[in-house]
């Protein structure tokens, strides 16, 4: 701003420099953090700055470092509470070291995810993250070619240029699964995620384990399908209710599908826990609140977002990285209770 209050237009590095009092190239070292220079210097470049209102060309700045200061973010959908929690941890890890990311969303196409990956190369971003990337792993290595990328939720050759944030996904189905076993449950149903996800495959795995861990044969029929979401949920269990199949304990592959297949129980007069037990996986922030608070498996979404930008940072800066599988918690709700030998759950209305 000037001294007369107005906004002078196209302010340049050249008379911020004039009016500090000092030369352009150190203007230019302290806007990019690499300057040591005297600190009545740095104020006095700061308060022109900030007498002028001056803001930098982002776009002469990156033609002339090479870089964009910017991170790709390829989300699945940016509609997801899950996600979301992922993308908030990944936006607040990249402040401090002056990144900016550019979401964007494929919507478990893969054919969209590699218009996403060419946009993002077109745009010169420094780095990438993808959240639970659909593209085969050769694509994924041609495309750290252009980029550092760093793919969440999944394992992958480390290249240097191509890093895997995997997460437990087996451990932590396997473990809600045995709880239940251990409340004294054994017909238990599982409501499966969208069998091309690689989550959803490991999560049916983990369940399959502890199954035949406790000596409890594999039932396909106690398996029904879902896709993640709350209307998925409702209509598998709406399936499972119509068979002639009893079960004590539900344990669905996220907590989306645990909120459907809640609804479902109970408009067919079901109580939860006491007819029948639930389990979700993820623990969303909304799961603490439903009625009762559902049992789940709690994946620190916001901390792993955190923890793939520092990640996908120390790619671009060329320092070593070495990740390591993320591991789950079950979190003990209310929403299970242990199993009476005499209690065989039936739809109140029949």
């Amino acid at each position: 701003m000037t001294d007369d209050g107005t906004n002078p237009p196209n302010v340049t590095l050249e008379e911020i420099a004039r009016a500090a009092g000092v030369s352009p190239s150190t203007v230019s070292r302290i806007l990019n953090g690499s300057a040591r220079v005297l600190p009545e210097k740095r104020r006095a470049v700061e308060e022109a700055i900030a007498r002028f209102n001056y803001r930098p060309n982002v776009l002469a700045r990156s033609l002339a470092s090479g870089k964009t200061n910017t991170i790709g973010v390829l989300t699945q959908t940016v509609s997801s509470p899950f996600y979301a929690e992922w993308l908030r941890g990944i936006e607040d890890g990249l402040l401090e070291p002056g990144f900016t990311a550019l979401f964007v969303s494929s919507r478990w196409n893969v054919n969209d995810e590699k218009s996403r990956m060419e946009e993002f190369i077109a745009r010169r971003v420094d780095g990438i993250i993808l959240l639970h990337a659909q593209l085969d792993e050769p694509s994924l290595i041609e495309y750290s070619r252009h980029a550092p990328l760093l793919v969440l939720g999944r394992s992958v050759q480390n290249t240097g240029s191509l890093v895997g944030l995997p997460i437990d996904n087996l451990q932590g189905a396997r473990d809600a699964t045995r709880h239940l076993i251990e409340q004294g449950h054994r017909e238990i149903v599982f409501i499966a995620g969208p069998p091309n996800h690689e989550d959803a495959i490991e999560r049916m795995d983990g369940y399959r384990l502890a199954l035949e861990e406790a000596g409890i044969g594999f039932d396909r029929d106690r398996v029904e399908q879902g896709d993640y979401l709350e209307t998925g949920g409702l209509a598998a269990m709406e399936r499972l209710l119509t068979r002639d199949l009893s079960f004590s304990a539900v344990f669905c592959a996220n907590d989306q599908t645990a909120y459907g297949a809640r609804l479902a129980l109970f408009r067919h007069g079901l109580r939860v826990p006491d007819d029948i037990s639930l389990v979700g996986f993820d623990d969303l922030p909304t799961s603490s609140y439903m009625t009762p608070p559902l049992t789940t498996v709690r994946q620190p979404t916001y901390e792993i977002g955190r923890l793939a930008a520092q990640g996908i940072v120390r790619m671009i800066r060329k320092t070593s990285i070495a990740l390591s599988p993320i591991p789950l918690t079950l979190v003990t709700r209310e929403t299970t209770r242990r199993n009476e030998p005499t209690s065989t759950p039936k739809d109140s209305r029949a």
